[in-house]
């Protein structure tokens, strides 16, 4: 617990639908970093609730799933109906850099240690329903499902599944998203690519994916499916109807909360 420098967490007097924010000054990033985390009124009292990290893509940051696309407001629905126990949700910014960070090391600031070592740590300050014995999961959408999937292989150590929504599956195809030059230009990032994260990787979470059929980004998840399939790597993928929307982010999110429920026990 002493990761961080500082640590500063929202008053409950002033927290709305479950939701408080976290900002802290760790070891991943050159500054500090802000994270909106959903406790759910039925992780009050329990401990080594699981714990779900919702990553944004370009342009984003930790407000957006929860604002743009009602992420809590449908995990606290699917919780209150029992279709997937309680789960405390962390919904950090990418660092901030940019358009986009793409969740990868670079020299001014190690935005995957960020996620993957910060951003847990720092939600036990924000609910002790977070413990020690509390599974992980990690999803997210566009930017945020590379991050998501490629994080996962390269952590299988933490996080039990893993699932990508609309995901970027090259770090190169960002760049049709970004008005300026990526922060990794021109600097070698290890495992640019969903796919050889994955391939490279000695043992894996559980994952899926899915994507719409009127995507951009379709084929590269078509891609990656038939790169799975012919390496004999067990994963779920899924195409559905829509777009690269929050409409479809927010319709599909389910489907990835019950992958992950399904995996707590």
């Amino acid at each position: 617990m002493n990761r961080f420098r500082t640590v500063e967490v929202s008053d409950p007097r002033f927290e709305r639908d479950g939701l408080r924010c976290v900002t802290v000054r760790g070891q991943g990033l050159a500054g500090r970093g802000d994270i909106t985390v959903f406790v759910p009124p039925e992780a009050d009292g329990r401990r080594d609730v699981p714990l779900v990290l919702l990553l944004h893509g370009v342009y984003g940051s930790h407000w957006a799933w929860a604002l743009k696309g009602g992420a809590h407001r449908i995990a606290a629905a699917m919780i209150q109906s029992g279709e997937i126990p309680p789960m405390v949700i962390a919904m950090p910014s990418d660092g901030l850099s940019g358009d986009g960070s793409g969740y990868v090391r670079q020299a001014r600031a190690d935005y995957e240690e960020w996620i993957v070592g910060d951003v847990p740590a720092a939600v036990r300050h924000a609910t002790s329903s977070v413990g020690d014995g509390s599974p992980w999961f990690m999803a997210g959408l566009s930017m945020g499902g590379l991050g998501a999937l490629r994080l996962g292989a390269r952590h299988p150590d933490r996080f039990r599944a893993v699932s990508g929504l609309s995901s970027a599956t090259h770090l190169d195809q960002l760049r049709a998203f970004m008005e300026e030059s990526p922060v990794w230009a021109g600097a070698p990032v290890e495992d640019a690519d969903v796919a050889s994260a994955i391939l490279r990787a000695k043992r894996l979470p559980a994952i899926r994916f899915d994507c719409g059929t009127d995507d951009t980004l379709l084929e590269g998840n078509r891609t990656l499916h038939r790169t799975l399939q012919s390496a004999g790597i067990a994963h779920e993928y899924h195409e559905y109807p829509g777009g690269h929307t929050w409409e479809y982010w927010a319709g599909h999110l389910p489907e990835t909360l019950r992958f992950f429920a399904a995996r707590v026990g």
